[in-house]
């Protein structure tokens, strides 16, 4: 018989329970919501709640409690300078349990444990208002999508080939045009030349 015996025992030793529990309220500390069993959360409501207490008291001894139990510096100032005076005029119950599924490989319930005043984000309800969002692509979408792209390269590729002979085109034109000057340059000078040739002949007559 279980007389005057309190809490779950879970189907663990003390000093298994006492290690669950410390890194599970280690865990809700650091996060200010977690996802357990339901059992779990029922016995880890307790336990916060407690260690809130201490907190509120703020004193060196309550610190060492704590301290006790967590056995981590950085988890116990937390607890005492950011989470515990958020209490301070609350009398009680600074954990909230909210019931979340059941878990498939044993059919477990679970639960979401967080303190009263924090804001809790599922990251199964983000995923879900996320796909919800973006429409579900079927397989004929994606084989136009795909042809789609494909054409819409091939004309990019000959939008480019054009410029690009378009630009040769004009490079050609302004070679031969610059090749035509070269040779007017060059037969005027012969002209030129041969004008003078024939002055000096003239003279020597």
């Amino acid at each position: 018989m279980r007389h005057r015996v309190s809490g779950r025992r879970l189907g663990r030793s003390s000093s298994h329970q006492k290690a669950m529990f410390r890194s599970l309220a280690a865990a809700l500390i650091t996060h200010e919501h977690i996802e357990t069993t339901d059992a779990r959360a029922k016995e880890l409501r307790r336990v916060t709640d407690r260690l809130v207490t201490l907190g509120k008291r703020g004193t060196l001894h309550a610190r060492r409690q704590a301290y006790k139990f967590l056995n981590n510096h950085q988890l116990v100032q937390k607890l005492f300078d950011e989470i515990a005076p958020r209490f301070s005029e609350r009398p009680g119950g600074y954990t909230r349990l909210i019931k979340s599924r059941i878990r498939f490989v044993d059919q477990a319930p679970m639960t979401f444990v967080r303190f009263v005043d924090s804001a809790i984000t599922d990251d199964a309800s983000e995923k879900k208002e996320s796909t919800e969002i973006a429409a579900p692509v079927s397989v004929e979408e994606q084989v136009k999508a795909g042809v789609e792209e494909e054409l819409q390269a091939t004309a990019d590729e000959s939008e480019t080939d054009d410029v690009a002979s378009s630009d040769v085109a004009e490079a050609e034109t302004v070679a031969v045009e610059v090749a035509e000057e070269e040779v007017q340059e060059e037969a005027a000078a012969v002209a030129e030349e041969t004008e003078a040739a024939v002055k000096e002949t003239e003279e020597e007559k």
